[in-house]
């Protein structure tokens, strides 16, 4: 019975999702009455406290027009510049529907938007049926967020038959055979259109109010129930639940990864692949079917209170649509998320005939569980209190120095950033804030000595923000160790956390919160990494686009600026050896074949960016194609070994998207990542072992 029942299940959600496409536009969104609430409880909010006071008038009105518009069609492919002029006719009217409770413009627009995202995609799928020439001269543009809005429905679809003709030209290329690239596009395109039918108001509301956030300023933002609970989870590391990644794919939630402790790896009974089809609450509550269901909606149902119990029904992974299904019950525990800590390791450098130990603590964000703090818990989770652990162990392995690792640290808690310089220079100013009111505080830790006083590097990139930028830069200022990499981010703001239902009195969770800014910080030499960011002291290549990462990616950022330097004694001068270090690195640069095959990728890659327009002739793209592999196939004649970097997933592209791939695939591919040679992190370690080296010399000199 539960075979049939099951098939039935999956039967029934693959016929409905199939006659809602039939069935046209999807039935309009309209908002809820706790969101107009939350609107105009935020206008309120913004409007007085934050740093950037801008007012909630006509002027914004319009900014927050042109960001919502974009937000839902950043590329021009789906709404007619007749949309667009039909839309401006409200540029300045959301301010006075938010401070009256109306939210109908922007749910009227996305309603529109929903139906031309229907029109553009079935479209797209009619197209599969005939195929394309592509010996014709014929050009696709990549990029189109500066594009004009098609005029017309046959200007649009002649747009859309260049992009479905250039997704079969990718996979043609890989050597996919035509039938094949019929059902991959078939279906890619069918679960986009699904995805249509998939949108709640809670999606509507979100991204208008990200509209209305961001047009004040980059880094303030609205944080829906959900999007909220998903934040604290992030900082504190931990959550509720059964120790499983999910991912969707075919309509159905898939197990991507059981994390080791959790209850679903200590079950023995779920493995990665499987599908969960049902989810039911306690040992006797009815089985939700959740095939079709967005991942996200089917995540809530599984998380849940400590102790309490779940069911899941499981498709299993080498099972077929009527296969046999297997009832698997959890109790639920507390989840830690270990690859988002701290985490060390220990390389060796040889130079001549001396060998240097460097540690390396990895730190992908600053996190903090700020409510077991606030409770009194003796052992809260912390960044600080990891690397505390960390460094201690390093010291007992006699390192020679340390890497602070924060490339692609975004940021998170400021006191853990604060502590955490603490441990390299001890007691003083780490950074000065700026209040709205112009008033200025100077933050330090009172640790009265470090944890590490030996030789030391931070590794930074674009990706570096915030929390990052105050660790590295306080580091720099101090001359206390070696800053390497890109030029981080530029995020020089504070941001708080506003519960909405706090300021409502609201004993229920309906609001949700606001990340505002509403300070910005200083250096202590006075300088601010706002807009400019961190400049290392040994600068090298990265992959990122700073076109578009970074605040002055941002058309509304706030401004550089300087304020006079805080009471601060510099603790080295890592410039004295700058130039000895930069010398060594550059000798090793054009001798390592593992570098200059960064370097070579790197420009590559750029080159490809610059490509705002691309080719749809198949002689033109082939020819490309051929001189990528070569390339490729060069080098790996070179060294007797493949290459993996991100820059070869672009290069060796097989034109699937993510979800195309088998499961197998994209977890093998991420472990061929994982396992290949951080050439950066090598080259950065061999920078401290030199910085090590001089500082041992200066040292025997002075002495």
């Amino acid at each position: 019975m539960r075979t049939k029942f099951g098939l039935l299940l999956v039967f029934l959600a693959f016929v409905s999702s199939a006659q809602a496409l039939e069935a046209g536009s999807p039935p309009p969104l309209a908002p809820e009455e706790e969101q107009a609430k939350a609107a105009h409880l935020s206008a309120q909010v913004l409007t007085y406290y934050h740093y950037k006071k801008v007012p909630l008038d006509d002027a914004l009105s319009e900014k927050i027009m042109n960001r919502y518009i974009e937000l839902l069609d950043p590329e021009r492919f789906f709404f007619l510049q007749s949309d667009i002029d039909q839309f401006m006719t409200n540029r300045d009217k959301i301010d006075d529907a938010i401070f009256s409770d109306d939210l109908s413009i922007p749910f009227a627009i996305f309603n529109v938007y929903e139906q031309r995202y229907v029109e553009r995609l079935t479209y797209a799928r009619e197209l599969l049926k005939t195929g394309f020439d592509f010996s014709k001269n014929e050009e696709f543009t990549l990029i189109r967020d500066k594009e004009p809005w098609p005029k017309t429905t046959a200007e649009s679809q002649d747009l859309w038959r260049k992009r479905v003709k250039n997704d079969w030209l990718r996979l043609k290329l890989a050597g996919t055979p035509e039938a094949t690239i019929r059902e991959t596009l078939g279906k890619r395109y069918g679960n986009s259109l699904a995805r249509a039918y998939k949108y709640k108001s809670d999606d509507v509301f979100q991204t208008f109010m990200t509209a209305y956030t961001n047009s004040i300023e980059p880094h303030t933002d609205y944080l829906g129930v959900a999007a909220a609970s998903d934040f604290d989870i992030s900082m504190k590391l931990s959550l509720v639940g059964i120790g499983a990644v999910l991912q969707e794919r075919d309509e159905y939630t898939t197990i991507r990864e059981l994390v080791p402790g959790g209850p679903a790896q200590l079950s023995g009974q779920l493995a990665v692949g499987d599908r969960i089809v049902g989810v039911a609450q306690g040992k006797d509550g009815t089985l939700v079917d959740v095939v079709g269901t967005r991942v996200n909606e089917v995540v809530k149902l599984i998380r849940g209170e400590k102790d309490t119990v779940v069911r899941l029904d499981i498709l299993p992974s080498d099972a077929g649509l009527d296969g046999k299904h297997r009832l698997v019950t959890l109790v639920r525990d507390n989840i830690s998320l270990d690859k988002q800590a701290a985490k060390k390791s220990v390389q060796i450098v040889k130079d001549g005939d001396i060998s240097r130990k460097i540690g390396v603590i990895s730190l992908p964000t600053f996190y903090e569980d700020f409510d077991a703090r606030r409770r009194g818990d003796k052992d809260y989770r912390s960044a600080s209190r990891d690397v505390a652990k960390l460094l201690a162990e390093l010291e007992k392995e006699k390192v020679d120095g340390v890497v602070i690792d924060l490339r692609n640290n975004g940021g998170g808690s400021l006191p853990q950033a604060i502590e955490l310089t603490g441990f390299f220079v001890g007691k003083g100013p780490v950074l000065q804030q700026r209040n709205g009111d112009g008033e200025i505080r100077v933050n330090g830790n009172k640790r009265a000595t470090a944890l590490w006083t030996g030789p030391l590097a931070v590794l930074i990139n674009r990706g570096s923000a915030s929390a990052s930028e105050i660790f590295a830069a306080a580091i720099q200022d101090y001359g206390r160790g070696v800053i390497i990499g890109e030029p981080s981010f530029g995020k020089g703001t504070v941001q708080t956390v506003v519960d909405l239902d706090e300021e409502a009195r609201n004993p229920k969770p309906e609001f949700g919160e606001l990340k505002m800014t509403v300070a910005q910080f200083f250096r202590i030499n006075g300088g601010t990494t706002q807009l400019r960011g961190v400049t290392p002291d040994i600068v090298l290549p990265g992959f990122s686009d700073e076109e578009k990462l970074g605040e002055s990616s941002y058309d509304n950022a706030l401004p550089w600026l300087q304020i006079k330097p805080a009471n601060y004694k510099p603790l080295g001068d890592i410039k004295t050896v700058l130039p000895e270090l930069q010398s060594r690195h550059d000798a090793r640069a054009k001798t390592d074949k593992d570098f200059k095959d960064l370097v070579e990728d790197v420009n590559e890659l750029d080159d490809l960016r610059n490509k705002r327009i691309i080719s749809l002739n198949e002689t033109e793209r082939r020819a490309e194609r051929e001189r990528q592999v070569n390339r490729l196939k060069a080098r790996e004649a070179a060294d007797g070994k493949g290459s993996v970097s991100q820059a070869d997933l672009v290069f060796q592209e097989d034109g699937l998207q993510a979800n195309e791939r088998s499961l197998s695939a994209d977890i093998a591919s991420e472990k061929a990542l994982k396992d290949a040679k951080d050439v950066l992190l090598d080259e950065t370690v061999h920078i401290l072992s030199d910085a090590a080296d001089l500082t041992k010399v200066k040292s025997a000199k002075n002495n």
